[in-house]
């Protein structure tokens, strides 16, 4: 698996997408660890502990998994891989002016043509394509579950511990307008507002992407394809559609980055599973 030469973000918007994420995840991790779970759980017992451990698993999936679709360099090598015969499926790069293997798309971000190409993430600044969408599903995966986590035990925070502090109907009205948090009440309780406000949007942001690349997956698809034939074309049944994305030992892929899951596929030949009559 090579590993990408320049993985840094190349555009504006990718960059503050990508210190939204590194910075403001270690940040609420603190106050989560620190201000929040010792008002569950004491200090050193057993569920401190337990959840504390549980937490650490959770950034460190997001994480790593942002990482790694960073690292690995999932665009096109045709130097090393001679087209078939019958290369009626590859086509000619216009920018790159060379042969491109069926599936892959060239990303004028990037500048490459990308195999599998799903589409380029803002948030990791690179293309997700055949060979890190593993590592992007696992890293929107993870970052659901650890909103879903920290709203529950914020929202219980909020609502319940702090309920002395925070008016309920005065808090919706401030997290709906966000720059009142800015000029009234107190400096930390509005930063806890404006964390919760952000974890809000985490777990509604994980909520959509899940909902919109899960289906895709399942059905063997990219959200690159646009009509009905394309989008089902490579369908081979959703054990083996998982099994192009999480590799041999899916089942074990999920649980962290470091589990090596070789992929079924090269990347570059794709058999269609409809025929020509269906396509058209």
């Amino acid at each position: 698996m090579r590993i990408r030469r320049n993985p840094l973000p190349r555009r504006l918007v990718d960059i503050l997408c990508f210190l939204l994420i590194g910075i403001f995840l270690p940040v609420v991790f603190m106050f989560e660890i620190v201000v929040v779970l010792p008002n569950f759980h004491d200090p050193g017992s057993f569920f401190h502990t337990l959840h504390f451990l549980m937490a650490m698993f959770l950034v460190f999936n997001i994480k790593s998994n942002m990482i790694a679709c960073m690292m690995i360099d999932t665009s096109c090598d045709v130097k090393k891989i001679e087209p078939p015969e019958d290369h009626s499926d590859w086509r000619e790069c216009d920018i790159c002016q060379k042969l491109a293997p069926p599936r892959s798309w060239h990303c004028k971000i990037c500048g490459v043509c990308v195999l599998k190409r799903d589409h380029h993430c803002i948030y990791t600044g690179c293309c997700i394509g055949h060979r890190n969408h593993r590592f992007f599903m696992g890293f929107i995966f993870y970052l659901f579950v650890g909103s879903v986590y920290a709203l529950v035990y914020n929202s219980i925070y909020l609502w319940v511990f702090q309920a002395h502090i925070y008016c309920h109907w005065f808090t919706l009205f401030k997290l709906l307008n966000p720059l009142f948090l800015l000029f009234t009440g107190n400096f930390w309780s509005n930063m806890y507002l404006i964390f919760y406000g952000l974890n809000i949007l985490a777990f509604l942001y994980g909520v959509l992407l899940l909902a919109y690349h899960v289906p895709i997956i399942l059905r063997g698809g990219v959200s690159a394809d646009r009509t009905l034939a394309s989008k089902h074309r490579y369908d081979r049944g959703v054990r083996q559609n998982l099994r192009s994305v999480f590799g041999n030992r899916m089942h074990l892929a999920w649980i962290s980055p470091l589990i090596r899951s070789d992929l079924p596929d090269d990347g570059y030949h794709w058999k269609p599973t409809i025929d020509e009559q269906e396509k058209d």
